[in-house]
This record gives C-alpha cells, sequence and structure tokens, in this order.
C-alpha cells in the first residue's frame, strides 16, 4: 500500500495560513527545500485541492525557465511537470487535463484506491480543505510539518474534523536557521 505524505507549514498554534489566506508569515530556505526534494524524490503523485492546484499550475510548469531559476525551482518544476497530478474539485469535474485525475465524488473511496495503486508515495503540498478531509478519515501516513515561529491567532487551521485519536510517532526533528522546527511524524492508525 502506497503512503500518503503530507508536507505542510504551519503556525505554532496550528494554522496554514491566515483569515484571508495569507501566507506571508511561512519562512523557507534551502535546507527546507532540500528536505521538500527529498520527498518529492519519494512520490510519483501529488494530491491538491482546486486551489492549491490552480495556485501551482500559475507557476511550476515554468519556473525552471525563468532567468535566475533557483535549484529549487529546476528540481520542482521538473517534478511537478512529470508527476501525476490529482485534483479533489467538485468545479472541475469534467476537466480534461493531462497527467491529471479529478476527483469530484466519494472522495474516501477514491483516495483508498490511489493507495492501493502500484507506485511511491502520494504527496499532500498545501490543500487545507482536503488534508482536512483526509484526517477525518484517517488517510495520512506521514506528517512533515515545517512549524514556524509565530502565534497567528486566527486563520485555517491544520487540524480539523478529526473524529478519532490519530496516535503518532516522532520520526525525526530538525530545527533551521529563523527558528523553524520540521517535524517528521508517522501514524500507527492510518489506512
Amino acid at each position: 500500500m502506497r503512503k500518503l505524505v503530507l508536507l505542510m507549514h504551519t503556525s505554532l498554534d496550528g494554522f496554514v495560513a491566515g483569515p484571508n489566506g495569507e501566507m506571508d508569515w511561512i519562512q523557507v530556505g534551502d535546507e527546507m527545500f532540500d528536505i521538500a526534494g527529498e520527498r518529492t524524490g519519494e512520490a510519483d503523485t501529488a494530491l491538491y485541492g482546486r486551489v492549491t492546484y490552480q495556485m501551482m499550475e500559475n507557476y511550476w510548469p515554468t519556473a525552471a525557465d525563468k532567468p535566475g531559476a533557483s535549484k529549487h525551482d529546476r528540481e520542482h518544476s521538473t517534478w511537478y511537470n512529470s508527476v501525476r497530478k490529482v485534483v479533489v474539485s467538485r468545479t472541475m469535474k469534467d476537466a480534461d487535463i493531462a497527467n491529471t485525475k479529478i476527483i469530484s465524488e466519494n472522495i474516501p473511496g477514491e483516495v483508498e484506491k490511489l493507495k492501493r495503486e502500484p507506485g511511491k508515495d502520494i504527496l499532500i503540498l498545501g490543500s487545507p480543505s482536503v488534508v482536512h478531509s483526509l484526517m477525518e478519515d484517517n488517510f495520512i501516513n506521514d506528517f512533515w510539518l515545517f512549524v514556524n515561529p509565530i502565534l497567528l491567532g486566527q486563520g485555517i487551521p491544520l487540524f480539523k474534523n478529526i473524529n478519532n485519536r490519530i496516535k503518532l510517532n516522532l520520526v525525526s526533528s530538525k530545527v533551521f536557521t529563523g527558528g523553524v522546527v520540521c517535524l517528521h511524524y508517522t501514524t500507527q492508525t492510518g489506512k
């Protein structure tokens, strides 16, 4: 069975974006990009909600071609252009997009099918509404959380719709310059 792996920035108080979706508080750097690169290297499928997918589509297909593109931009653009994309959306039902599957109904059943297909990990980058749905059904196997040293007080929460306790095992932690901490947890009970 394939693993469903979440890679997400969060504030110390558990928000992935401000009340209006702002993410200007997120710290990034080469060491964090290296971890993201390791995760994408282990994944052959990316799972997105519609909003995150559209943000990704607006940047990553041509990011490597831009003058002064960083190592991360070149590597992630190459991965993004080759990886299979799965988009959870009720409004893109009939979209015909190359190398992209749209899930608009029976999300738990469709994700279960994806996990049973042969292949590498399925990576979730962003997409908090999809993450909420997947946590409700306990589908996420690995959590890679970049905890930023900020309290937002309000915004879009990372943890929502958790019906049962989800016991986690801390696999590793790393502190970056600027105070961001990367925590890698695996679940004991994930589907």
